[in-house]
């Protein structure tokens, strides 16, 4: 199904909550019962539907975006790594579940250039601290790891997805 496709695919219903939660749901305990509220809908519907639009892919992904800076975390840092593509995906699992890497995720490599496959994005108070993360990935993926770097952040940019209008 294609991005267009899917948008034709909206119901009303469906785009009046893609518009109520695409800037972030309501910070409260319930809070598909908030957007229930102020759409005038039960939340079990609010909630049904968002799980059928994820399933779908209408709406990508449901999830917490933290600002690192806010949280002290001024240093960033994407770790490229050189592992085996037979191996990309399992060792992907690992090294998305450590609690310090933010998200972590297959790529192409562009040889000769570019030999780099999996990418996890680590963030620290300083960039000390995000080497000695990086240090321990590279324990994880031992002798997997046949070269990896880490591409530091130098400023800030605006992370924001597709809108749509009321």
């Amino acid at each position: 199904m294609t991005a267009q496709s899917r948008h034709e695919a909206l119901d009303e219903v469906d785009r009046r909550i893609v518009v109520a939660t695409q800037a972030g749901l309501p910070l409260v305990p319930r809070p598909y019962h908030a957007v229930a509220e102020e759409l005038g809908l039960d939340p079990d519907t609010v909630m049904g539907r968002m799980r059928r639009m994820l399933a779908t892919g209408v709406i990508r992904r449901i999830g917490a975006v933290p600002n690192h800076y806010a949280l002290g975390l001024r240093a960033n840092g994407m770790s490229v790594w050189d592992v085996a593509d037979e191996g990309v995906a399992a060792l992907g699992r690992q090294v998305g579940a450590l609690d310090f890497v933010s998200h972590c995720y297959h790529r192409p490599r562009h040889l000769p250039i570019w030999p780099y496959n999996l990418f996890a994005m680590v963030h620290g108070k300083s960039r000390a601290e995000v080497a000695d993360k990086v240090a321990s990935i590279a324990d994880l993926l031992g002798a997997a790891c046949r070269g990896h770097d880490v591409l530091y952040s130098t400023r800030i940019l605006k992370k924001s997805g597709l809108r749509l209008v009321a």
